[in-house]
């Protein structure tokens, strides 16, 4: 997912802070582990997650078959201790760790693989949203962001993404690219809240 044809690592700019994008660029874990944490905190503090981790497991990359093995307790201390890797530091090393597991069980570890010989679009968003911790929407999201920044694109993948597959939109950290869009994306969201509740009270 995150080599170009000429193997070198991707350029993203989605944490907004280099060494944790570089990670991003270069792992598919570290970028499948950041779309999981990417729930109810900033999308800079989710995606420079993997490399905080990595960081505490005094490693350079993140390796689901090590992060499965671990000790449950003392993989959860990795993320609560302070500061806290998420605002829910308990609930998602949990969900970090089952993903993994579920990586080794069914993908040999990988999680490039996950999406690397996916036929269509609609295979792939159906893989995606079996993973643990993954919902309909955060698959599509993933999907779009594969898309858009990484070259994955089956048959089919912009209709399969839905609304984040959309060219030139500005919904999600699929279309991070800098600070401007960041902003652009922030705003969106911003509006999508206020309309949901607008639609909320008028029920």
């Amino acid at each position: 997912m995150t080599k170009s044809d000429n193997g070198k690592a991707r350029t993203v700019r989605i944490a907004q802070q280099p060494e944790a994008d570089e990670l991003l660029g270069r792992s598919p874990l570290a970028a499948l582990v950041g779309m999981l944490l990417d729930q109810q905190v900033p999308m800079e503090w989710a995606f420079t997650g993997p490399l905080t981790l990595a960081q505490r497991m005094a490693s350079d990359d993140l390796d689901a078959r090590r992060i499965a093995a671990y000790d449950p307790e003392e993989f959860t201390e990795l993320f609560t201790g302070k500061p806290a890797l998420h605002r829910y530091p308990g609930s998602m090393a949990k969900r970090v760790q089952q993903l993994c597991q579920y990586l080794v069980a069914e993908y040999d570890g990988r999680a490039e693989a996950v999406w690397e010989d996916a036929a269509t679009g609609a295979e792939l968003l159906k893989r995606l949203n079996a993973l643990p911790g993954f919902g309909t929407q955060k698959a599509q999201i993933f999907l779009a962001l594969l898309g858009k920044q990484f070259d994955v694109r089956p048959t089919g993948w912009r209709e399969a993404a839905g609304a984040y597959g959309e060219e030139g939109s500005h919904r999600s950290v699929a279309d991070i690219t800098g600070p401007e869009s960041l902003t652009e994306v922030r705003a969106y969201k911003q509006q999508a809240k206020a309309a949901a509740r607008a639609a909320a009270r008028s029920t």
